[in-house]
Parts: structure tokens; C-alpha cells; sequence
């Protein structure tokens, strides 16, 4: 008898988008899921791999492979592949589309395939705030953004969600994506937010400055000299638009996996690495490890801080599992037979 024959059926949920959108998760249910995830990888529970990237050559765009595995409450591995294609709004399609596939830690089943486009929005939004949270001034109110993508939104919606800011600033380099995302946001948070014409403009003397732009060669936009003291810097576009002089002012960098700091070329602060602005001896920790207790994260207000977050795969597994066990709850999403 052929193995397969004797085996239990294996079933998978799939959630798709609407599933997802359905889900409703809260700021504070991604909040909680992302933040746990960081503190279990701190304390050396999760096993993760530098992100991989298939470039077709047909297009502006690449396709990033992400893997990893969790223990503890979550006990599931998964792959994420998710496309970065930067003219798709010509197609009326976002730039980023994904999909997750969470399998059995221990017997490699397959156990879930999730549309993880929004998985991947939220996730990086919940890096960047609970980033900020421990390595942004307390009093900080004043947020500097620029990039208008999916992402960016929640970088916004969920810092605002613990620092409540005074002033929003953001800049895209289309004027038509930076006005929609203003819009989006004053709706949502009930604020009017500042609509800047140049990047200067946007992030300067800002007390905590994000940069998640959408370049197609190095540039760079964001210069040194418009950094204030004691500010929180957190860039995670896909291409460098970071002057490399922002190295230099930094007292502290740290990153979501240090292990990711040299994969592939592709990465907000490669150059730093290649002209050896930055390197193993500059590196302080993994935000994991300050989350865990491990390491001190800010430890003056006159700190100014270098946090570089190339997205993990253990972010989309931890909140792909919340996702599953909150549809489970719910009744959403459709069961698939495998095998």
C-alpha cells in the first residue's frame, strides 16, 4: 500500500481577501500578535531565514520569498512570497500582493493558505510602531512619513494609535498617491494631516521620521542635516533613498533581524553596508531583543536612533495565526481538502 493511501485526511483553511477583510482584526489585536512574535524571536524561540528574491525581468518589480518557523502559542512555519511591482498602478493593482502558506511545525502539513496582501501591510505597520514605541522619545509628536503605500498607512494609523500625535506630515512622490493617503488618514484618525511638496519639508525636526519610498535607482533623499537630534529614523524602502551621512549621526542602529542586513541587493540602508557606514560593530541589537528585555532600547532623549526593518517572516506567521484562530472563532473563511 502506497503511503498516501493510509494516511488522514489533511485539510487547509483559506482565507481570501474578503475573509480577510471580514476578520476585522483591531489596531490592538495586530498590535498584541506582532509584539509577542518580536519578544519570542528576542529570546531565540523562532527560527528565520534571510528573505530571498526572484527578479522575472519583465517588469519594474521583484518577487521577496520569506521563511520562517515559531514556536510556543503560535507553533506553525510559513512561507510568504510577496511582489513588489512598482508600475502596477498603471494596471490598477496595488504594488504588493501576497500570499501566505502556514504549515505544521512538526509534520510540515500544510495548514492554512491566507491572501496576505493586508497581513503584509499590517505586520510592517506593526513593526514600525511597536519600533517606535520602544525607541521613539515618549513625548514624541510630530511624525514625518514619506511613501504612500499600503504599508505606510499602517505605519501611520498604528504609531498615531500609541503616540497620538499633534502633527502628521507626509510626502509620496506622485501628488495624486500623497493627497489620497492624507485623505485616507484624516478620515480614519479624525486629524488633519500636512500634505508636503518636497521631502525636506516633510522630515525635518520631525521626532520620529519614516521613510517607505518607492525608488528605482539609489537617490539620496533623505539627508543627514534635516535629522533633529534625539529623532527616531526608521527607512524600509525597498530601494535606498538614505543619504549615507544619516550613519554617522546615529547613536544607536538596530534592526528587525541582523541576518537580513547583507541578503540579496536590495534594502533601505545598503549602501551604509557596502561603503562600511555600518557594519557588525555599529550594529546594538534586534528589536526583538529590546522587546524581550534583554538589551536597552532608548536610553536618552538626545539619542538619535537608526532602526532599519526589512519585514519578517515571523511578523506574517504570528499574525496570520491570529488571523486563523480569530476566523476559526468566526466562521470564516473556507475548508479545503488536501488530502
Amino acid at each position: 500500500m502506497h503511503e498516501y493511501e493510509s494516511m488522514p485526511p489533511i485539510y487547509v483553511t483559506y482565507l481570501n481577501r474578503f475573509d480577510v477583510e471580514a476578520l476585522a482584526m483591531t489596531d490592538d489585536e495586530i498590535l498584541a500578535a506582532i509584539e509577542a512574535q518580536l519578544a519570542a524571536q528576542g529570546r531565540g524561540e523562532t527560527v528565520i531565514e534571510p528573505r530571498m528574491h526572484l527578479e522575472p525581468g519583465v517588469a519594474h518589480g521583484h518577487f521577496n520569498v520569506l521563511r520562517g518557523s515559531m514556536g510556543g502559542a503560535v507553533d506553525a512555519a510559513g512561507v510568504k512570497v510577496v511582489s513588489d511591482f512598482h508600475d502596477n498602478y498603471l494596471h490598477g493593482l496595488p504594488s504588493e500582493l501576497a500570499i501566505l502558506l502556514l504549515m505544521d511545525r512538526a509534520t510540515g502539513a500544510p495548514k492554512a493558505i491566507i491572501d496576505a496582501s493586508m497581513v503584509t501591510d499590517m505586520r510592517t505597520g506593526a513593526v514600525t510602531a511597536i519600533g517606535a514605541r520602544y525607541l521613539a522619545r515618549r513625548g514624541s509628536k510630530v511624525l514625518g512619513h514619506v511613501g504612500a503605500r499600503g504599508t505606510a498607512y499602517w505605519n501611520v494609523r498604528l504609531m498615531d494609535r500609541i503616540f497620538d500625535f499633534d502633527e502628521i506630515r507626509v510626502h509620496s512622490r506622485r501628488p495624486e498617491s500623497r493627497l489620497a493617503f492624507a485623505a485616507r488618514l484624516e478620515r480614519d484618525l479624525g486629524m488633519r494631516v500636512v500634505v508636503t511638496e518636497d521631502w525636506e519639508s516633510c522630515v525635518r525636526g520631525a521626532d520620529i521620521v519614516v521613510e517607505a519610498s518607492r525608488l528605482v535607482e539609489p537617490r539620496p533623499l533623505l539627508r543627514a542635516e534635516w535629522i533633529a537630534k534625539g529623532a527616531l529614523v526608521m527607512p524600509y524602502g525597498t530601494v535606498s533613498a538614505v543619504d549615507v551621512g544619516v550613519a554617522d549621526i546615529a547613536d544607536k542602529f538596530l534592526m528587525d533581524d541582523f541576518g537580513q542586513a547583507r541578503a540579496g541587493r536590495f534594502g533601505a540602508l545598503r549602501p551604509m553596508f557596502e561603503c562600511g557606514k555600518l557594519h557588525e560593530g555599529r550594529f546594538h541589537a534586534e528589536l526583538g531583543q529590546v522587546v524581550a528585555g534583554l538589551r536597552p532600547g532608548r536610553e536618552r532623549d538626545d539619542e538619535t536612533i537608526l532602526f532599519w526593518h526589512r519585514g519578517l517572516s515571523l511578523s506574517d506567521i504570528a499574525l496570520g495565526h491570529a488571523m486563523l484562530e480569530k476566523a476559526a472563532a468566526r466562521g470564516i473563511g473556507q475548508r479545503l481538502r488536501f488530502a
